[in-house]
C-alpha cells in the first residue's frame, strides 16, 4: 500500500517536505506547492533542482496537485490559462515519473444560477484528452467545484468525459450540501458518495472534518482521521472490501488549510508536527480497519 501526503502542509520549503516524508518512513509525496508556488508554475531551473533533490532523497511524486480547473477558477476564466498549465505540467510529470494529476471542474456558481454544464464538459474533455495523449491520467477530485455538488454531478462528468477517472476525497462531502436532493439540501454523506462513484476511483485523498453548525457562518472544522463526520473507518473498510489497491494521500488541513489566507496564527513547527502526527494516526486507523476486514472475512 502506497502512503503519501500533501507535504506543503508540513512546510513550504522542500527540505521540510522531505524531512516529514522520511519521518513517516514514506517514499511518496503528493506535490502541490513548493516555496508557495504550484509545482507546474515553478521556474524551469527551480523545478529541475527540485526534481534532482527528490531523486537523491529517493522520493517519488505520486501525483501533481494542480490548479487546473480548480475551485478558484470560474468557468468563464480564460481557457488559455488552463492550456498553459497543462503544457507546463506534462513534461514535469514525465521527468518525475508521475502518472496522475489532480484536476477539477471549475468553481461552483451560486446554486440556482446557470452552471454552464456544457462548457464544463467541453473543457474537461480537452483536459483529459491532452493528458491521455501524453500517456498520463487526469483525475477529477470532488472538491468545491461543479463535480462536488453531489455524487450525481460527478457521475454526470464520468458520462460526459470519456476516460475520466476520479480522486475521491473522504472529507470534502462533509461540508458540502447535496444538490441532488430536495431542499433544504442536506449535508453530503461521504460513505454514500463513495458507494456511488467507487467503480471510477483511481486515487484517494484522506481528510476528516465536522460540517459547519446549522445557522452558523463558521467554516468546517478539520479533525484527526476518524474523529470527524467523514465516516472514514467505514470508507476504509469499504475500500478494502472492494479491492482498492491504489494509494492514499493525506491532506490534513489540521494545522493549516492550504487555501485559507488567514495563516497568521500558524507556525512552522506546528505545521510539521501536525502533519507527521496526522500521518501516524492515519497509519494506525488504516491498520485497524484492515485487521477488522480480515477478521470478518
Amino acid at each position: 500500500m502506497i502512503l503519501s501526503g500533501f507535504t506543503d502542509e508540513a512546510g513550504q520549503d522542500l527540505e521540510t517536505q522531505i524531512k516529514a516524508t522520511q519521518a513517516l518512513g514514506w517514499k511518496h509525496i503528493s506535490a502541490r506547492s513548493i516555496g508557495g508556488t504550484n509545482i507546474h508554475e515553478l521556474p524551469e531551473s527551480r523545478f529541475a533542482a527540485i526534481a534532482d533533490r527528490l531523486d537523491a532523497a529517493g522520493i517519488h511524486v505520486i501525483e501533481f496537485g494542480s490548479l487546473i480547473g480548480s475551485w478558484s477558477k470560474p468557468i468563464d476564466s480564460d481557457f488559455d490559462q488552463t492550456l498553459g498549465e497543462i503544457e507546463r505540467a506534462i513534461p514535469r510529470m514525465h521527468r518525475l515519473g508521475s502518472r496522475y494529476i489532480r484536476v477539477m471542474s471549475y468553481a461552483q456558481n451560486t446554486w440556482g444560477t446557470d452552471q454552464q454544464e456544457a462548457k464544463r464538459f467541453r473543457r474537461l474533455r480537452a483536459i483529459v484528452a491532452r493528458f491521455a495523449d501524453a500517456g498520463l491520467h487526469a483525475l477529477h477530485e470532488n472538491c468545491m467545484n461543479w463535480g462536488g455538488f453531489s455524487a450525481d454531478h460527478t457521475l454526470r462528468l464520468i458520462a460526459e468525459v470519456p476516460g475520466l477517472k476520479l480522486i475521491f476525497d473522504t472529507g470534502n462531502p462533509v461540508f458540502q450540501r447535496d444538490r441532488s436532493k430536495p431542499e433544504p439540501y442536506p449535508w453530503q454523506d461521504a460513505l454514500e458518495f463513495y458507494q456511488q462513484v467507487k467503480e471510477h476511483v483511481a486515487h484517494v485523498h484522506i481528510k476528516d472534518c465536522l460540517h459547519p453548525r446549522e445557522g452558523s457562518s463558521e467554516p468546517e472544522r478539520y479533525t484527526l482521521p476518524g474523529e470527524g463526520q467523514a465516516r472514514l473507518a467505514e470508507i476504509l473498510r469499504a475500500l478494502n472490501n472492494d479491492g482498492y489497491d491504489g494509494a492514499y494521500a493525506i491532506e490534513p488541513h489540521v494545522a493549516t488549510v492550504f487555501h485559507d489566507d488567514n495563516k497568521e496564527s500558524v507556525n512552522a513547527g506546528q505545521c510539521y508536527s501536525s502533519f507527521v502526527n496526522y500521518g501516524r494516526a492515519f497509519e494506525k486507523l488504516l491498520a485497524r480497519c484492515s485487521q477488522s476486514c480480515q477478521l470478518s472475512a
